[in-house]
């Protein structure tokens, strides 16, 4: 695929980038996360309900099924996995011995919609956005929403789910700047991202518009969806045809095509820098000229 892309976009992939697809045959992938240990990639397939293993040697592997409709996964300083699972409405952690712990299930009371998206701050708190995509039978299980809100929450280690923002129709992807001082979050049917400032005790202020007109918030047109920093402060979202690059002042760089929806990306590989790209039935990696921004359980950079 031919990119449309700015002169900003060429030092970040190159003149003629290659979208290299690594496996097929999934119904929606989402939630790549790489292990800076192991060297592998794993994966959700939401509707199937299972969860994957990537490596250059084997290929891809299934290693877990049912997962409650897993969708976003990180992990923390001590490589725990965190997943958010949609049938179940948690944001949950497993150990070194695949122990599940439930780190948060509800607010003031009621339950959770369906966490999507999970990133864990330097301070070790958990960030999360529960929009209710998980409350059907594709995507998670058909029930009512409980819940009002569609907020980004934060859970500091000590715990006490703290809401941070709840104006968003439908918040999605979200991620940090290098220097952890901004918050990004995506609203899917908005088409927008949002900036907000970051305090160091964990609290947000100052909410800001950085990019709209992402497509047209439509379903299956490609939605604002996957979001990640590079080290140089630049945004890369999901959106209509591929992936959307904006620098740190929101000026649009361009898109990087891939030949499907794309539901989410991360950073990965020896060096940190090949994005792994989810979308919709099929893995992809594209080598960048740029590092993913450093999250805790990347390492020092």
């Amino acid at each position: 695929m031919t990119p449309r892309i700015a002169p900003g976009l060429r030092d970040l992939v190159g003149a003629a980038p290659a979208v290299e697809p690594l496996a097929s045959g999934f119904r929606f992938t989402e939630g790549p996360v790489w292990h800076p240990v192991r060297g592998d990639l794993v994966f959700s397939d939401i509707p199937a309900d299972e969860r994957w293993r990537w490596t250059p040697e084997r290929g891809a592997e299934r290693i877990a099924h049912p997962t409650r409709k897993g969708n976003g996964m990180t992990y923390d300083a001590e490589l725990r996995l965190l997943v958010c699972e949609h049938s179940s409405s948690c944001v949950v952690r497993f150990d070194g011995e695949g122990r599940r712990e439930v780190l948060a299930s509800s607010y003031e009371g009621l339950e959770l919609n369906s966490p999507n998206d999970v990133i864990v701050a330097p301070d070790g708190s958990v960030l999360f956005t529960d929009p209710t995509f998980g409350r059907n039978d594709e995507f998670g299980i058909q029930r009512a929403v409980r819940h009002e809100l569609r907020g980004v929450y934060r859970l500091p280690p000590g715990g006490g789910l703290q809401l941070l923002a709840d104006d968003f129709e439908e918040p999605n992807g979200l991620c940090l700047s290098p220097d952890g001082s901004r918050l990004y979050v995506n609203d899917s049917p908005g088409a927008q991202i949002r900036c907000l400032d970051r305090d160091t005790d964990g609290s947000v202020s100052n909410g800001v518009l950085f990019a709209d007109g992402i497509g047209t918030g439509v379903f299956g047109e490609g939605i604002v969806d996957g979001m990640k920093c590079d080290a140089l402060g630049n945004v890369w979202v999901t959106g209509p045809g591929g992936v959307w690059v904006f620098d740190p002042d929101g000026g649009h760089l361009g898109v990087v095509d891939v030949p499907e929806e794309v539901g989410n990306l991360h950073w990965g590989g020896p060096d940190w820098s090949h994005l792994y790209i989810c979308a919709s039935h099929g893995l992809y990696r594209l080598r960048t000229g740029v590092t993913g921004s450093r999250e805790p359980f990347m390492g020092p950079a």
